[in-house]
């Protein structure tokens, strides 16, 4: 999903609270792109975001308000927007 200008443009402040690397909530995420017991990826306003782990739950998911939050055993955020544009999703996990 490509971001269009205004979603660009837009100055959006948004939130990552890591706990002990086992809880993590994140506010200003637009959509779920995907999910499972090792990494979430989110769709944020400020682009494409990877949250990897291990036992990942997702506990509370409030689209609305663009939030999320989720238990597990959290290795690495990284926002990744240029990589899942060039090659998409399928092709990061089927390399």
């Amino acid at each position: 999903m490509a971001m269009n200008d205004e979603q660009k443009n837009t100055k959006t402040v948004q939130n990552i609270i890591l706990e002990n690397r086992r809880k993590i909530a994140i506010s200003g995420v637009i959509d779920v792109d995907s999910f499972d017991e090792h990494s979430i990826i989110l769709l944020t306003d400020l682009g494409i975001l990877e949250v990897n782990g291990t036992d990942i739950k997702i506990e509370k998911l409030n689209l609305e308000n663009g939030e999320i939050s989720a238990s597990g055993e959290f290795d690495a955020i990284e926002y990744v927007t240029d990589k899942i544009e060039k090659g998409g999703v399928f092709k990061k996990i089927f390399r």
